[in-house]
C-alpha cells in the first residue's frame, strides 16, 4: 500500500470527524435532516480548517445512497467516488487557475445536464475569490436560480475579495482557526491510532506552531 501523509489520511470523511468547527457542523447536519439544504454555500476562512472537506464531506452527503444519521456511510459507490475524487458527478475547480468567464460560461454550459449516477451535480470552487470580476458577473444569475439537480460549494480564504452580490446568493459559513487544545487533542488521537508515542511538550509545540491550522 502506497504511503499517504497524514493530513489525506486522517482528513474527516463525516460531519462528526469535524473537530473545531462544531457551528458549521450541526447546522450542516440539522439541514440535511429538515432537508433544507441551501442551493450554494460560501465557506470561509484561514488555511487547513476544514473548508475543501466540509465542501467534499456535503457532497457525499448530498450523493450517500444510505445515510446514516444524516452522515455519509464512505461505504457505498458515490461515497467512495467522491472520497478517491473520481466522481463524475462532484466537480472541483481551482480559482486560481481557471479564472476566467470562459470557464465559467463552459461551467454554465454543463450545468444544464442532469448527473450521471448521483442526485446532484455538485461544483466546488476552492480560492474563488480568485475568479476576475467578468467571471463573478458571469457566473450571478447561475448561483441564484441554479437547476434543482445542482449545488455550489465556494471556498475562500479571503472573503472580502468576493463580491457581495455573490455571498448574498450563498449560505455563509465562517471557519475559526483551531485552539491548540483541539489540535493537540486530535494529533494525540492520531498518533495512538498509528501506535505512535508522543509526550504532551511536544504536542502543545506542534499545536502553537500550527496556528490555527490542523493541516500545518
Amino acid at each position: 500500500m502506497p504511503y499517504q501523509v497524514l493530513s489525506l489520511k486522517w482528513r474527516p470523511q463525516t460531519f462528526t470527524d469535524l473537530v473545531g468547527q462544531k457551528h458549521v457542523s450541526q447546522t450542516l447536519v440539522n439541514a440535511f435532516k429538515k432537508d433544507r439544504v441551501a442551493q450554494a454555500y460560501t465557506l470561509t476562512g484561514p488555511r487547513g480548517v476544514g473548508k475543501t472537506t466540509t465542501a467534499r464531506i456535503i457532497a457525499k452527503a448530498l450523493n450517500c445512497k444510505s445515510l446514516q444519521n444524516f452522515d455519509p456511510c464512505n461505504g457505498c459507490s458515490n461515497c467512495k467516488e467522491i472520497t478517491d475524487g473520481r466522481n463524475i458527478d462532484v466537480i472541483e475547480i481551482d480559482g486560481a487557475s481557471n479564472r476566467g468567464i470562459e470557464e465559467i460560461r463552459t461551467l454554465r454550459e454543463q450545468i444544464k445536464y442532469p448527473p450521471m449516477s448521483s442526485s446532484y451535480k455538485v461544483y466546488i470552487i476552492d480560492e474563488v475569490h480568485m475568479l476576475t470580476t467578468q467571471a463573478f458577473n458571469a457566473l450571478l444569475k447561475t448561483l441564484e436560480e441554479p437547476p434543482q439537480h445542482v449545488k455550489f460549494i465556494l471556498a475562500t480564504t479571503d472573503v472580502h475579495k468576493v463580491p457581495q452580490t455573490i455571498i448574498s446568493r450563498c449560505q455563509r459559513f465562517d471557519f475559526l482557526p483551531l485552539s491548540n487544545t483541539t489540535i493537540s487533542d486530535r494529533l494525540k488521537y492520531i498518533t495512538e491510532s498509528e501506535n505512535q508515542s508522543i509526550d504532551e511538550k511536544s504536542l502543545s509545540m506542534i499545536a502553537s506552531k500550527s496556528e490555527g491550522s490542523m493541516r500545518d
